[in-house]
């Protein structure tokens, strides 16, 4: 069975840091892209960043978290992180991560390319 299971939000202040992990069982991140997306309340679910599952892993970002998040992946420990620097409090929101189980090599960041989600983890920053 398939599950992406999202920890390490909570609470941090502006200009701080917090890492997410998107761990993944029933499948192998060798083989399926995931992507990391933030929801706010009443708003469209937002992609923030993705890792693709070729060898080289190309990644991509949403423009106003580039250079501030980093998204890396460990294949032995089937998981992917988000670390996120500098955050601002407009970065508050559910962050889930997610893959389409087609298993394309090469990850998009929009969420029609997504048909698998996690269940999510709240991040707040604020002061």
């Amino acid at each position: 069975q398939v599950q992406l299971v999202e920890s390490g939000g909570g609470l941090a202040q502006p200009g701080g840091s917090l890492t997410l992990s998107c761990k993944a069982s029933g499948l192998s991140l060798s083989d399926y892209y995931i992507g990391w997306f933030r929801q706010i309340p009443g708003e469209e679910r937002e992609a923030i960043s993705c890792i693709s599952s070729s060898r080289g892993a190309r990644t991509m970002y949403e423009d106003d978290v580039k250079g501030r998040f980093t998204i890396s992946r460990d294949t032995a420990k089937n998981t992917v992180y988000l670390q996120m620097n500098g955050l601002k409090p407009e970065d508050t929101g559910v962050y889930s991560c997610a893959t389409n189980l087609a298993g394309y090599k090469e990850c998009v960041l929009r969420t029609n390319g997504y048909n698998y989600w996690g269940q999510g983890t709240q991040v707040t920053v604020s002061s």
